[in-house]
């Protein structure tokens, strides 16, 4: 009898001990309400946003390539260096079209001297017209008078006619003499263009952002091809944002959008920006069966908001870097109405008859009715919510607006969302608490 005692005793303390953890585990006693957070309706300033990554670019920059080929013997710059516009920044060697520029030279000189000779010639066959021109004068009087045989008349006249075309091929040497005078000198400044082509000099002031050959290599020229990429310089005075903004936003993006940035590599600065550019034509990128289509929006960047941090001591005295990553969020609305937590605003679907089509249609009828969507908030109200469709606008990333349905100082339900979304039906009774009791350390896992 002792030991059934001591056993209903134990048993009894073990009940004991398991009521107090049930109790204070919640286990036992727990409530059936379901626990929410209410927020007041209200009215705030809103600002919806299209938010897209991109690269930060220089607005100008320029990729130099060299016009004439050849090994570079000069580069008196290096990766990093600022550059002003008119600075020489690479030399590729000379003596080939050294020696082209002196050969034309001398084929213009040598031109000049058929010039000299040719106008000799023409004075000379000037000469000879004006005597044969006075002896066909004074024979063709001697003929008219029967002194002069006509033979001797003849010959006479053939000398002049002679002299006549001699004195035409002499002008129209000089002419050609001239026209290769001309062509001569045309090579020469050919030549002098492309012996100068081998100093390349800056045509902008800015940063060596890209650098791609070392002091040795040969390079190609332009001149007919695509010639050597030696570098890029970029204007780090005047940085935009490229960035992909998807086909479904790209309507609400107008010219002179305010825009805040965030740049990777300068965590915890917003920086702020202006739309410049909207791109036109799409920027198509996947598969068939799962493409994306973007459009490229040009953002630039305030430098103002950036001036706390220029390096003024250093010669390239911008923070940024061409390339560096960025997220911009571009403020395409702005509104100040009434509002409530995004998290608090749910969907229902509301599935109703299509009475629009013809009674034979009657089968179809029942058997393709569409749900038709609508949008819900729970007004909190001593301890019931109750269930009520609003009409809702524009969003940020926290609330969004209410046009209809709520008026101002109205509680709706804000957390948590599973139950908004889910759980919560119209007049479910609920235990108001505060937001951070629902979200314990035990929930988060």
């Amino acid at each position: 009898m002792g030991k059934t005692t001591k056993y209903i005793l134990i048993i009894l303390g073990v009940l004991v001990v398991l009521l107090i953890v049930g109790k204070a585990t919640g286990v036992i006693g727990k409530s059936d309400k379901t626990q929410v957070a209410t927020e007041k309706t209200t009215v705030r300033d809103i600002n919806e946003t299209v938010s897209a990554s991109g690269k930060i670019k220089p607005h100008v920059e320029v990729k130099i390539s060299p016009e004439v080929s050849g090994e570079v013997v000069e580069l008196p710059i290096k990766e990093g260096d600022v550059v002003k516009k008119g600075q020489l920044i690479c030399k590729i060697r000379p003596d080939i079209l050294q020696s082209g520029y002196d050969r034309a030279v001398a084929a213009n000189n040598s031109q000049k001297a058929a010039i000299g000779n040719s106008d000799q010639m023409l004075k000379q066959a000037e000469a000879t017209y004006n005597n044969q021109q006075s002896i066909y004068n004074r024979d063709k009087t001697l003929f008219d008078n029967k002194v002069l045989t006509a033979s001797e008349f003849d010959a006479a006249k053939a000398g002049y006619d002679g002299a006549k075309a001699a004195l035409e091929a002499a002008k129209q040497n000089v002419k050609g003499a001239q026209f290769g005078l001309a062509q001569t000198a045309a090579s020469v400044k050919e030549a002098q263009d492309n012996l100068y082509k081998t100093s390349i000099f800056s045509p902008v002031d800015g940063v060596v952002s890209k650098l791609s050959i070392q002091k040795g290599e040969r390079v190609l020229g332009t001149a007919q091809f695509a010639g050597t990429e030696i570098m890029t310089i970029s204007d780090l005075n005047q940085l935009d944002v490229d960035v992909d903004v998807n086909e479904n936003d790209i309507n609400r993006i107008i010219l002179g959008d305010s825009s805040k940035i965030e740049v990777d590599a300068l965590q915890g600065k917003k920086f702020s920006g202006t739309v410049i550019e909207i791109g036109s034509a799409a920027n198509v990128v996947g598969t068939n069966a799962d493409q994306v289509t973007n459009f490229t929006v040009k953002v630039r960047l305030d430098p103002k908001s950036y001036a706390d941090l220029l390096i003024k001591s250093a010669a390239n005295p911008s923070p940024f870097r061409p390339g560096l990553t960025a997220t911009v969020d571009i403020k395409t609305n702005h509104t100040h109405g009434l509002s409530v937590p995004i998290q608090a605003v749910t969907t229902r679907d509301d599935k109703k008859m299509d009475m629009s089509a013809p009674k034979k249609d009657a089968a179809v009828k029942t058997t393709a009715s569409a749900p038709v969507t609508k949008e819900y908030v729970f007004v909190y109200n001593a301890g019931k919510v109750k269930q009520v469709m609003v009409t809702t606008g524009i969003q940020d990333d926290m609330y969004i607006q209410i046009l209809s349905g709520l008026k101002a100082g109205d509680e709706v339900v804000s957390a948590p969302y599973p139950a908004i979304s889910k759980t919560l039906k119209d007049g479910a009774i609920v235990e108001k608490v505060d937001k951070a009791k629902l979200f314990t350390p035990t929930d988060s896992k």
